[in-house]
């Protein structure tokens, strides 16, 4: 029998949920791994607050340094979050040799590429599963399991808080913040969401992506960032009747040397599969040479979804050679490979003006748009009321990123438009 000692630092609902897993799961991993987990010390800040009955056995900490200069623990979970003391325990733990199992996003977008530095000085692996997807084993499939592959592109619905908020909205007709109160309620937003719903925890998570993929590392300011706090039902009303959905998208594509790499709001088809992915469940639609298409998709929050990717990477840890190269730890980057910035980037729109119901109006804006070189494919107006400002939709060909927002800036300073426009890009997945 294999036995693995095992420190683990944060005692959260994550933290609680590996310990539930690992027993429920016990004699499963002994039988068929021949492996034994043993939780030899567990550290947390506020240890004296949390429920430790069934630790009879274990150590239990406030402090991490602890967890580090134990000698006899071979893997360190990380499970705090945030960036600087995550960092230090991790790389303290790599630097003593100690292999590590962490679910932070925001430490490896940021960080990774270090982190994976000192882990092949030190000899020394470290899993991130959980780090995008929770339980869904995105970085699996894609450095292991379709590895031969070349991959140009990948869409992700990869933050379950803002599924949930356009799902309530779309489906149930909540207003945004009446749908961001539910999430709250049923446990899928944090007290404070910002991270999610301004598009960040997503960007952390695309950043990830893009070097599992494509081999790049790139800084998290370089990816163009939109939350979904300005959609409106307007927005999904005008969606539904076009045949197409709002999703918050995380995407990346390589065209030759370039890499896109954006989070916003999205129009994509109905008949598109990743317009089916509703409430707290993510997914990542890849195309891959010669494969062609792939979509994985599953809860993408919640307790023991995120446990799952954290046991999965313990057994992957228990059950792989010592000398083995974890193919997710990139050492080395496409150098060659440079990030094309939103202005340059051409997709459709969709553009929403609340502007006043006039004779002349149509004719003014779509004169703005013409002269930035932006042509119009349809232009809806559903109410008409001569004493109110109106909502105008306006699907527009393919345009620049720089020319529209020129456009747009220009549009919102006319006395007839009486709020700020709405852009939502369009994107055809196939």
């Amino acid at each position: 029998m294999h036995r693995i000692q095992v420190g683990l630092i944060g005692y959260g609902t994550v933290g609680s949920g590996v310990i539930q897993f690992l027993n429920r799961r016990k004699n499963f991993i002994k039988n068929r791994f021949h492996t034994e987990f043993v939780l030899k010390t567990l550290c947390d800040r506020s240890l004296q607050n949390k429920n430790t009955t069934g630790l009879e056995k274990t150590y239990l900490t406030s402090n991490f340094q602890e967890v580090l200069d134990d000698p006899k623990i071979d893997v360190v979970i990380e499970l705090i979050g945030g960036m600087d003391i995550a960092k230090k325990i991790v790389a303290g733990a790599l630097k003593r040799g100690k292999h590590v199992i962490t679910a932070n996003k925001e430490l490896i977008a940021n960080n990774g590429k270090e982190l994976f530095q000192l882990a092949k000085k030190y000899k020394a692996q470290l899993y991130f599963e959980s780090s995008v997807g929770a339980g869904i084993p995105i970085i699996k499939t894609i450095t292991e399991g379709i590895v031969g592959n070349k991959f140009s592109s990948l869409y992700g619905i990869i933050n379950g808080t803002c599924n949930f908020i356009l799902t309530e909205m779309t489906q149930h007709n909540r207003t945004f913040t009446e749908a961001l109160q539910e999430a709250q309620k049923r446990g899928f937003a944090e007290g404070d969401p910002t991270l999610d719903i301004n598009g960040m925890d997503s960007t952390h998570k695309l950043a990830i992506l893009v070097y599992l993929a494509f081999g790049k590392f790139i800084k998290v300011n370089e990816i163009y960032t939109e939350g979904i706090t300005q959609i409106s039902h307007d927005d999904i009303e005008h969606a539904e009747s076009l045949n197409l959905t709002i999703k918050l998208l995380a995407i990346a594509k390589r065209v030759n040397n370039d890499i896109e790499a954006r989070v916003h709001p999205t129009l994509i088809s109905k008949d598109h599969p990743l317009a089916s992915i509703n409430n707290i469940y993510n997914a990542i639609y890849l195309y891959a040479e010669p494969l062609g298409d792939l979509l994985i998709s599953g809860q993408g929050a919640g307790q023991m979804t995120a446990a799952s990717g954290v046991v999965s990477d313990l057994i992957n840890f228990a059950t792989k050679e010592p000398k083995s190269k974890l193919l997710c730890n990139l050492f080395d980057e496409a150098t060659h490979l440079k990030v094309r910035k939103i202005d340059q980037i051409k997709t459709k729109f969709y553009i929403r003006f609340m502007a006043t119901d006039k004779p002349g109006v149509l004719s003014k804006i779509t004169g703005i748009l013409g002269k930035h070189g932006i042509s119009i494919n349809s232009v809806t107006q559903k109410a008409h009321n001569p004493t109110l400002a109106v909502p105008v939709v306006m699907l527009t060909d393919y345009a620049t990123e720089k020319m529209l927002r020129l456009a747009l800036r220009q549009i919102q300073s006319l006395s007839i438009v009486k709020s700020k426009p709405v852009a939502i890009r369009m994107e055809k997945l196939w």
